[in-house]
């Protein structure tokens, strides 16, 4: 089989080339990526000599260019994850995620559908958020039923791009799936990010910051269970249907930095100001901050079989070290 990966080189996307890689030994791997700030190809020097994998650098707003590799590549399959997602980026300059999540999933999904024309065994999984239902309160969760209130413009894309995929289907008959995860954790993510970024200021004994005070819940799941996830969406998801992905996991923002500084002084050993949670440092809040996520993942577990991991902290644990060994420490 031929899968066309778009956004390999990034925090997931990376993660799931190297999961379909060592899972399906008869698959050929296209990446297509733009490269920005937040991709690393070192992250995939696990594959990049395998004949199996090759990199195609391609920006999805060139439709043109878009056109090439699909015709060149011929996929069988498409797991399209390739978006701009930091949110306080979207905020400061929409018009990238506009360009990329919106116009880059309609180019992606218009060549694909004039190359597989009516063929039904191709497939095409989007790969989403579940910031695209906006906010809950301190009750309830996400099913794939709740209503779109995207409140940034990276989910406001992002849930455009999720109607794109859908009309696709419900129009011109084509085999998409998509998904729609919690917060991933994990190697490989970016900087930017709020547990990287809390490792990095620890390990640096720099202040970290904390939006607000810290009490927006969000729901962590394991970048390797997301991948798992995926590739059972792929392969055994029914055509047409969403499913939501999920760890379980709720934790508030400060309780979350509490237990990684928890971690940091066990395995690294406490810093010159003693415990690191004498390092936080509360910042003002995001504008229109989603107070909490959580999502209901019974849907992909009772129809697909997927489970996430259940010791987040053994998997915290993990991913701390393999920041800190990435920070120098």
């Amino acid at each position: 089989m031929k899968i066309l990966l778009t956004g390999g080189a990034g925090f997931i996307g990376s993660n799931l080339i190297l999961h379909l890689h060592e899972t399906n030994p008869d698959i050929q791997i296209m990446n297509l990526d733009k490269l920005t700030y937040a991709a690393d190809l070192s992250n995939l020097k696990e594959v990049e000599e395998s004949s199996r994998y090759s990199l195609e650098k391609v920006d999805l707003a060139d439709r043109v260019e878009v056109r090439r590799v699909i015709r060149a590549f011929q996929p069988d399959g498409v797991y399209h994850l390739a978006a701009e997602s930091h949110v306080d980026n979207s905020i400061k300059g929409p018009e990238p995620f506009v360009t990329t999540n919106l116009v880059g999933t309609f180019n992606l999904l218009e060549e694909c559908r004039q190359f597989w024309g009516d063929a039904k065994e191709p497939r095409f999984l989007h790969v989403s958020t579940d910031e695209v239902y906006g906010t809950l309160g301190d009750t309830g969760f996400f099913t794939e039923e709740t209503p779109y209130a995207p409140n940034s413009p990276y989910s406001a894309t992002k849930a455009g791009s999720d109607f794109l995929v859908r009309s696709y289907h419900h129009t011109f008959k084509m085999n998409t799936v998509m998904t729609n995860c919690s917060n991933n954790y994990g190697p490989h993510q970016h900087d930017e990010k709020l547990i990287p970024t809390v490792i990095r200021h620890a390990l640096r004994h720099e202040s970290i910051p904390v939006y607000g005070q810290g009490t927006n819940v969000r729901d962590w799941l394991y970048v390797r269970d997301h991948c798992s996830a995926l590739d059972t969406v792929f392969h055994k998801g029914e055509t047409g249907r969403s499913y939501n992905i999920g760890g379980d996991n709720e934790w508030k923002n400060l309780d979350l930095v509490h237990e990684l500084c928890s971690i940091m002084n066990e395995e690294i050993g406490k810093g010159p100001e003693g415990d690191y949670a004498n390092l936080i440092h509360f910042v003002t809040d995001r504008p229109g901050h989603d107070f909490r996520y959580a999502i209901d993942a019974s849907r992909i577990k009772s129809e697909l079989g997927w489970m996430p991991s259940q010791d987040f902290r053994a998997l915290l644990k993990k991913t701390v070290q393999w920041y800190a060994k990435r920070y120098g420490f």
